[in-house]
Order: structure tokens, then sequence, then C-alpha cells
């Protein structure tokens, strides 16, 4: 008994230097854990599901770094964690903070997708408008949904010279692409942009394509600043197949001062567009940032947080979704 303990105790040791477990985990009900943009990985081996999001945890050094926790639930509702899958490197680009962590399955493999932060500036502040810092989209790979999650380099997969967040994955004919923001706090109108990258996910193979601004959806209307200018956010990405074969994108601005969701669909039905905005946002009431995801019964849930507002309120909300084959339709809180 005593040599059992000794080697349960190693592993646990073995899992924490790996990054695979946290040294301290607590059972949370879900509206109690904090959460911006949060990101569900059904795991069917085990049928569990799998909630991402930024934290501060501990590298292998022991040192206090910026990193993405799992938090793992059988119903949606109580979850057990945190489980630490990513810790950055110290040698990184970019410090963080982290935002908008997505874990992706891509021929056998996990992809993590993750905003990094700088302190850098580039630019000098302007008043009225956020620090000009450098920020990108990296990837990051694992053999494991749980990590722990290592870089193809030090570099992000979004151009140096564009502030670009919110990356996610859609694979078309074989053909995989990052779809993510131009940040607004840049170019004033943020756009989408999707760029092709190596069939390893390793790098992009190419520049990147604007889809669309965000002023191209007539709900989205915007901030005014005090130098006149008005700012539209492109937020929270995700890419849906529709039963009938459509090609959707979620993402998230502002309507009307509130944070929201709106629906675009590809003319073409590629990823490349050309997209089309749909009159009626899927959510208006101050929550956003969204993606979806099928529940072990079939079910298809869109997640995002609510409410967009600072001092730690923000929480995951589920709701079923109907596709109707020409959009997704709201039906009720999960």
């Amino acid at each position: 008994m005593f040599f059992r303990k000794i080697f349960t105790l190693y592993l646990v040791l073995l899992l924490i230097y790996s990054g695979n477990l946290s040294a301290q985990t607590e059972t949370v009900d879900v509206k109690d854990l904090y959460v911006r943009d949060p990101y569900i990985l059904p795991n069917p081996s085990t049928r569990e599901y799998y909630m991402y999001k930024a934290g501060d945890v501990k590298n292998k050094q022991g040192r206090d770094v910026k990193g993405v926790v799992a938090y793992k639930s059988k119903d949606l509702k109580t979850w057990s964690g945190p489980y630490t899958v990513f810790a950055t490197p110290e040698d990184n680009w970019a410090p963080g903070p982290i935002w908008a962590p997505e874990v992706h399955v891509y021929k056998g493999k996990y992809y993590l997708f993750a905003t990094m932060n700088t302190p850098v500036q580039w630019k000098k502040k302007e008043e009225g408008w956020p620090d000009f810092t450098h920020r990108g989209t990296q990837i990051f790979r694992a053999d494991s949904p749980m990590g722990p999650f290592l870089p193809f380099s030090q570099f992000p997969h979004t151009p140096m010279s564009e502030m670009a967040l919110d990356g996610t994955l859609w694979v078309e004919n074989g053909v995989p692409y990052m779809i993510y923001c131009h940040e607004w706090v840049q170019i004033t109108d943020g756009t989408m942009k999707a760029v092709r990258l190596k069939p390893d996910l390793s790098a992009p193979d190419g520049a990147p394509i604007r889809l669309f601004n965000a002023s191209s959806a007539s709900w989205s209307t915007g901030s005014k600043h005090k130098d006149g200018r008005t700012s539209y956010v492109t937020d929270g990405c995700f890419l849906h197949k529709s039963k009938s074969g459509k090609l959707l994108m979620i993402w998230s601005s502002f309507k009307n001062g509130k944070y929201a969701i709106g629906v675009a669909s590809s003319y073409t039905g590629s990823v490349l567009g050309p997209w089309v905005q749909q009159e009626e946002t899927l959510f208006d009431q101050h929550g956003g940032h969204g993606m979806l995801f099928r529940t072990f019964e079939g079910k298809l849930v869109l997640t995002f947080h609510s409410p967009n507002s600072p001092g730690g309120s923000e929480r995951a909300q589920f709701y079923e979704i109907e596709d109707t084959g020409e959009t997704l339709v709201l039906k009720g809180l999960l």
C-alpha cells in the first residue's frame, strides 16, 4: 500500500510537470465560472466536454506565466478544473495575456489557436483609443486535447504588421485556412480575413485575403469616439456548414452599444466568399464571441460569454440552435 501511494504521487507530479494537470482543481457550477470567449471541445471517447479559457499558470521551471487551462464536464453545468494545457514559452514573441483560445482536431492531432498579446507599442497612444500594441494569433500543437501544447516557432501565424486576433480553423476541400479578425484599433473599420495554412498548420501559406469589413453589416452600428471617428469591431468568428450545405459564419460586433452576434453567408459556398451579411442578429443582449458545437445527443449548441462587461461577471451561456439550412435560429437556453 505504501509503495502504491508513492507511485501514485509520482504520477501526479509527473503530470503536473508535463503540463497536463493543475496542482489544485475544484468543482464549480457554470454560473460561478468566470470565462470570456468560451470554447467547447466534445471528447467522444470519454463523453466529456472540455472548455478552454485563458489563465495564469506555472511553467516547468515553476515560474508564473500566461497560459491556457481546461475545465471538464459531463453535462455542461458542473465543471472540474482548472487543468493546465499550455504555458507560454519564455522565449515566445509575445508573453501574453492570452485571448480567445480554441482547440481544433485536425488529422488526428490537436491544435490550439490563441491570440497572443505584447506590451510593446508600435504607435503613440491616441486619446480615447486603446494602446497600439502588437498582438496576433499563434498556433500550437499537441497529441492530446489536454496538452501540453507546444509552438511551431517563436512567431505568430498572422502578419506581424497587423493587430490580429480571434483566429479559427476551417478546412475546405482538404485545404486548411485560418479565419481571423484584423483589429479595429489599428484600422478603425475592423475586417475579417482568411489565410491559407500549410498542410501541417505550421505556418501561413500565402497572403491574407480580406473577406469583409465590420461596417458591411447593417446591424453593426459602431462606436463613436471623441475625435469624431466611428469604429467598427470584428470579433469571434466561427464557421458552420448548414444542413443544406450553406457556409455560414457567426461573428461579433456592437449593435447600439451592446455586444452582439450576427450571421454571414458565403455567396459562393467558399470560405473566400463573397460574404453576405444577414439583417437579423442571432443574439444582441450584450453577449458575444460565440462558437457552435454538437452535444453527444446531437443538439446544435451556441456558447458565448455574457454580459460583455469588465469586473469578472462574464459567464458561459448555452443556447440550443436550429439550423434551418439558410440560417441559424436561437431556440432557447439549454
